[in-house]
């Protein structure tokens, strides 16, 4: 508000040294204002800060839409990701090398979480699991409500 003013007097004519006595300000500002308003800094958010990324927000979707195909397709034996296996998949589709600890910075900016697959039993019958849970848990525990353990 001040700088405009200011701006504005010396416009119409005014020496620095008035101005700076009108406004209550130093000369000195009032010539940095000048050459302010001859050269104007550049905005600090006209340029974004730290290193560009290495692949584009395209090829960011088109790695999502390869993992959504699933590790099978590329090959691996297990059908699950790892951040080894998405940066060697990244290196085979865009030429670009990321190492694996990098490789989850891509992966949140995808929107992507770490999730580890449960660890089943093959032969996992979940009706006597159920029928254990219901006929012998509540024996063995204190509290003998079957509807506690049976998640019901």
């Amino acid at each position: 508000m001040v700088r405009n003013r200011g701006l504005s007097l010396l416009r119409k004519g005014k020496s620095p040294s008035v101005v700076a006595e009108m406004l209550n300000v130093t000369p000195r500002c009032i010539y940095r204002w000048q050459q302010e308003a001859r050269k104007p800094k550049r905005k600090k958010a006209a340029c974004p800060l730290g290193r560009p990324r290495k692949i584009t927000g395209e090829q960011v979707k088109e790695l999502e839409k390869a993992l959504d195909r699933g590790a099978y397709a590329f090959g691996y034996t297990g059908d699950y990701w790892t951040l080894d296996r998405i940066a060697q998949l990244i290196w085979q589709l865009f030429k670009v090398r990321y190492h694996p600890s990098a490789v989850w910075y891509v992966m949140d900016r995808m929107g992507w979480s770490s999730q580890r697959p449960q660890r089943r039993a093959l032969h996992r019958d979940e009706e006597a699991i159920m029928e254990w849970k219901k006929n012998v848990l509540p024996e063995i525990k204190k509290d003998s409500r079957p509807e506690r353990y049976t998640g019901t």
